[in-house]
Order: structure tokens, then sequence, then C-alpha cells
């Protein structure tokens, strides 16, 4: 079970971050989580004019459901995490840097344009791989093999990484503008902002299994 608290005071950038699906309840509500990332719920809410406890309401609902379906077993979880997620991630990433490019290129003129998204996607990019490429070679097999607890440290830097990834998805919500289309966008446009939607939700679930699901797990083995 997720140790994420919906107090008045928590901060929204760290529920996005944190909790699969809040980023787009935010979205939805035109809560900023990049730039107004440091707000509490609480003047969130208030500012978009929204009852606080519907919201909050709304995010334990997510909060119920994450990692609710994850495989009970940890040779599955891993597998899962590799084939829905890893795998997942440089398939998505490949294809969406260049319809970023091709969408700054075009429209790099219009007031809403995601300028230094593209570049913002190659440092999620590579930031991803690296750490991916850590726990494929190092980290699951550890695991897999029994270590246990003396995998403590090795999984702290798997956290610490986390927290530098969710930098990185605020980054792209701040250059897309919170991934709002203006008016009239042309395919090219909606489908990026499509895409990084469903990247965006993915890399949170993805570090969601890992924080409250795997790392518990094996931790407490």
């Amino acid at each position: 079970m997720t140790d994420i608290t919906l107090a008045p005071d928590s901060i929204v950038g760290d529920i996005a971050a944190r909790l699969p699906g809040a980023a787009d309840v935010f979205r939805r509500a035109g809560i900023s989580f990049c730039c107004g990332g440091n707000a509490t719920l609480a003047d969130a809410a208030a500012k978009a004019g929204m009852d606080l406890p519907a919201l909050t309401a709304e995010l334990q609902s997510l909060i119920d459901r994450a990692g609710r379906d994850a495989p009970a077993e940890t040779p599955a979880l891993i597998d899962h995490i590799l084939t829905r997620y890893h795998d997942t991630h440089r398939e998505e990433l490949g294809w969406l840097i260049g319809l970023a490019e091709r969408v700054e290129m075009v429209h790099g003129d219009h007031d809403e344009a995601p300028l230094g998204l593209t570049e913002a996607l190659v440092a999620l990019r590579d930031d991803l791989e690296l750490h991916m490429s850590k726990e494929e070679t190092v980290l699951f097999p550890a695991i897999l093999q029994g270590a246990g607890a003396m995998l403590a440290g090795p999984i702290r830097v798997m956290q610490a990484e986390h927290e530098d990834t969710g930098q990185l998805l605020r980054r792209i919500e701040h250059v897309t503008h919170g991934l709002a289309l203006p008016v009239g966008a042309c395919g090219s446009w909606t489908a990026l902002y499509t895409g990084l939607r469903k990247l965006c939700d993915d890399v949170v679930a993805h570090i969601h299994l890992e924080e409250e699901v795997l790392f518990p797990r094996v931790l407490a083995a």
C-alpha cells in the first residue's frame, strides 16, 4: 500500500510524481504541478475553484487502486516491469523525440509551441536508459538471487534517481504548458501530446510499482 498522504498541506508536485493517475486529475482540474508544483493541495484546490474534499476523494480512489494488480510473485513482478515499462519507454521515447523535433520545427513561432521539448525528452531518455540498465544488469538479477536486505544501499540509489526522473517529468509538463493543445493544433501536435500523456503517466506508474511494491517486498525478505 502506498504511503502517499493527502493532507491539506501535502505538496501537489509530490503527489503528481508518485501517484499513478494524479497528473491527469490535476490537468483536468487546471492545477499546475510543474511551476506550481510546490503548492499545497488545499491552496491548489482553492485556486482552481475546486472542492478540497472532492479532489481528495478522487485522489484517494487512485491510491486505493494503485498497485492492486501487481503480480504477487517477485519474478513475475520484475518481468512485468521489464516488459510493460522498460520496453515500452524505450519504444515510445524513440518516436516521441522525432515527433517533438518536427512540431518544434514547424510550429516554433507559435505562442504555445513546446520549445525545449525535444531537449527535455532526450534528457529523459538518457536518464531512463541509464537507470533501467542498472536495474536490468545489477539490481534485478541480485533480487532474483535472493540478496534481500543486502540491497538496501543500491535501492536507495534507485530511489534518488527516481527523484531526478520526477524533475524531468515536471520539465516536460512545463515546456508543454501542461500538455494543453492550442486551438486548431495539427495532427502531429495532437499525436505528440497524446503520446506524452501516456508516457508520463506510465513513468509514474513504473516508479510507483518499484517504490511501493517491489522495493518494500525485497527489503522485508
